[in-house]
C-alpha cells in the first residue's frame, strides 16, 4: 500500500514539473524568443481605451508591417508623437490618402467614441497586432530591461539545473538497475 501512495505521488510531482516545464518555455518564446527571432515588439497595453478586446495588462506583439497593406479594422501601435518613444495601441479607423498620394491613418480606441484627433503618418506606426497573451503585459511593465535580461537568464538558468536534476537521478536509476542481482 505504501507503495502505491510513493508512486502515484512521484507521478503526480513528475506531469506536475513537466507541465510547469512546459509553460515556463512556451511564455518565454511566446514573450521573448518569437518577438525577438521575427523582429516583432511587445508592448503592454496601459489603458482601457481598447477594451474588451485588449483589456489594460495585456501583452501585444506586434509585427512589422508595410503601411500599404494596413487596412481599417487592424489594430496597429503608433507613435503618439514622431520621433518619441511613447506608442498607443488603437484600432485603424480610417485610411486617407492627400492630393500627393501620401497616406495617413486614423485611429480610435474601441472603448473610446471618438478618433484619435492627430491623423499618423507611416513613419509614426510601430507594427500590427499579430497575437497577444493576457495579464503578462504586468510582468513587462514590472521588469526593465536590465530585469528582464536578468530574469531570462535566472529562468534559462532555472530549466538547465532542472534539466541536469532529472538527467542525474534517470542515470542513478539506470545504475541502480544494472548492479540488482
Amino acid at each position: 500500500m505504501r507503495r502505491r501512495a510513493v508512486g502515484w505521488a512521484s507521478w503526480a510531482g513528475r506531469i506536475s514539473s513537466w507541465l510547469l516545464l512546459f509553460t515556463a518555455v512556451g511564455v518565454l518564446a511566446a514573450v521573448v524568443v518569437v518577438p525577438r527571432v521575427s523582429g516583432s515588439t511587445p508592448y503592454t497595453v496601459l489603458t482601457g481605451s481598447m477594451q474588451p478586446t485588449l483589456p489594460p495588462g495585456e501583452l501585444v506583439v506586434m509585427a512589422p508591417a508595410d503601411p500599404a497593406s494596413i487596412r481599417v479594422g487592424q489594430v496597429a501601435a503608433y507613435q503618439l508623437e514622431s520621433g518619441r518613444p511613447a506608442v498607443a495601441t488603437h484600432r485603424v479607423a480610417a485610411v486617407r490618402v492627400d492630393g500627393h498620394g501620401e497616406r495617413s491613418f486614423v485611429f480610435r480606441g474601441d472603448a473610446n467614441s471618438a478618433d484619435y484627433p492627430e491623423p499618423v503618418r507611416p513613419e509614426q506606426l510601430r507594427g500590427v497586432l499579430w497575437y497577444h497573451l493576457p495579464l503578462l503585459g504586468h510582468v513587462n511593465v514590472w521588469l526593465t530591461g536590465e530585469q528582464r535580461m536578468l530574469g531570462v537568464g535566472l529562468a534559462a538558468g532555472a530549466l538547465l539545473l532542472y534539466a541536469a536534476v532529472v538527467w542525474i537521478q534517470a542515470a542513478r536509476r539506470r545504475l541502480r538497475g544494472r548492479s540488482a542481482p
